[in-house]
């Protein structure tokens, strides 16, 4: 049978919501892997597809719901971390930072966050933890605490701080690069950036209260034999300075996305050739390898760097959503939204601000509950035509704004609510079995659904102070008070030792 166009009447919607929800479930239960999960769905749907009368998703639309944007960029990451990790690169940093922390857990973790959060605010998200990992993971187990203390808050920080930007999280991208929002890189900047900062300090206050023994109060102390260097040396240099070089240019390209219109994918690819490329060559230029030696180059790197399953349920993962996508049920849930807001507005006859107020807090939570059981990409590639399309019938002129910031925020930060809910989530978890821990659903949940309930509250005080207060007032005002919490403890610091 060649490709069919997908039936988009309410049975069909019916059966992939079903599948979508018993996948939920499985996953929760914790069972079976997870990768057969999704894998297990995609068969479902295909038995379905090709043998009923419900045609869900046809091989050929499967094939372009596969983001290879996501898949490519994730495999030309993971390989970049493993060619760094010849050169000893990431013991080397963990030194550094166990100095600086003087071997306290706490102060470690602090660094770990900020780093992760940061970072995630210049690159995407998944590629931030795929480099803050190792250095989590050495951390940990330098340290003698429980790996999750570490990578569960770091996650987060990663997509929090990617909310910040344009650059940072995917849907943000999607975003900005719709004409129809009429938003520049530096509007995500101005209006963003201050709120996640707010959250980062939330995440950090409340990752110490999680995990109290770990890297909370009872483990506030110093330990001096933790900190001591473990005489990690530099190895393979002059890869090592080959490789910072062209991750610079890599760098550049992701950052120059708005410009050149390049999937992050294509300057990530381009570098990790050239960067194998060059460790090929200064491996031969030492050795005169046998023909099994020879196998040690880039066969090494994917057999044992590339994270497979990883890759494997991002695949299947993708399918089920572009189902869900494909049958119109997204459309579906996006077009039930505007009719809320709709009949909220007018049954209560509120006035154009309290109805942009109401608008932009329903945007806010629905965005941050889908987005945490289902991708946010679809969600908000989806959800833009309709914002689109409500702000033209609220007439609501430059405060209409708000409803982006809301889509903005509802997407990015409820990702954190699940494992799947976001790439980064997946990303890290998967890195972490490989390394012996495993993190469970239910772990990943219990503590990932506080952090994105916390979040989306402060995200909706924030848009409430947008629309009543005013966007300016409030950036500048929270500015003020972050310049104020970074700085008054050093002046304090400062008098005291003068005293």
């Amino acid at each position: 049978m060649h490709g069919f166009d997908s039936t988009r009447d309410i049975a069909s919607q019916g059966i992939v919501a079903f599948i979508l929800v018993a996948m939920f479930a499985l996953l929760a239960l914790d069972r079976v892997h997870r990768v057969l999960v999704p894998i297990g769905a995609v068969a479902v749907i295909w038995l379905v597809s090709y043998f009923s009368p419900f045609k869900l998703i046809s091989f050929e639309t499967a094939k372009n719901a596969v983001d290879l944007n996501v898949i490519l960029l994730l495999f030309a990451m993971m390989a970049l971390v493993g060619v760094l990790k010849t050169t000893n690169v990431f013991p080397w940093a963990v030194d550094r930072l166990l100095e600086r922390s003087r071997g306290n857990p706490s102060r470690a973790a602090r660094l770990i966050l900020w780093f992760t959060g940061v970072l995630s605010a210049i690159l995407d998200n998944v590629t931030t933890v795929i480099f803050a990992y190792p250095m989590a993971s050495e951390m940990a187990r330098r340290l003698k605490i429980n790996g999750s203390a570490f990578f569960l808050p770091m996650v987060m920080a990663a997509n929090i701080g990617g909310t910040a930007t344009l650059i940072g999280d995917p849907p943000n991208v999607l975003i900005g690069a719709d004409p129809r929002t009429g938003l520049s890189f530096m509007d995500f900047i101005y209006h963003l950036a201050v709120p996640c900062t707010f959250m980062m300090i939330v995440l950090v206050w409340y990752s110490r209260r999680y995990y109290p023994t770990d890297i909370g109060t009872t483990a506030d102390v110093d330990h001096a034999g933790a900190a001591a260097p473990s005489g990690a040396k530099l190895e393979n240099v002059p890869l090592l300075r080959a490789t910072c070089w062209i991750t610079v240019l890599i760098f550049v390209g992701f950052m120059t996305h708005t410009f050149t219109h390049m999937p992050v994918a294509v300057p990530a690819v381009i570098g990790i050739a050239a960067i194998l490329f060059a460790q090929d060559y200064y491996y031969l230029k030492e050795h005169k390898p046998t023909h099994e030696e020879r196998q040690h180059g880039v066969l090494t790197i994917l057999e044992k760097d590339i994270e497979w399953p990883t890759l494997a349920f991002f695949l299947f993962l993708f399918i089920l959503v572009g189902a869900a996508v494909a049958t119109g049920l997204i459309e579906s849930l996006a077009d039930g939204l505007a009719w809320v807001i709709q009949r909220i507005s007018s049954g209560f006859g509120l006035s154009p601000t309290a109805t942009l107020l109401v608008a932009a807090l329903i945007i806010l939570w629905v965005s941050g509950f889908l987005s945490a059981v289902i991708d946010n990409i679809p969600y908000t590639a989806v959800t833009i035509p309709l914002v689109a399309s409500l702000l033209g019938q609220l007439n609501a002129g430059s405060d209409g704004q708000v409803l982006w910031w809301a889509l903005s925020l509802g997407a990015c930060l409820g990702g954190n609510g699940t494992l799947i809910g976001a790439s980064a989530n997946v990303t890290v978890t998967g890195l972490a079995e490989k390394d012996g821990k495993r993190i469970s659903f239910n772990e990943f949940t219990a503590f990932g659904s506080r952090v994105a309930a916390i979040t989306l509250v402060m995200s909706s005080a924030y848009l409430a102070l947008w629309l009543y207060v005013g966007s300016t007032l409030v950036n500048v005002a929270g500015a003020g008070v972050l310049l104020l919490l970074f700085t008054a403890p050093r002046f304090l610091n400062r008098s005291a030792s003068r005293e």
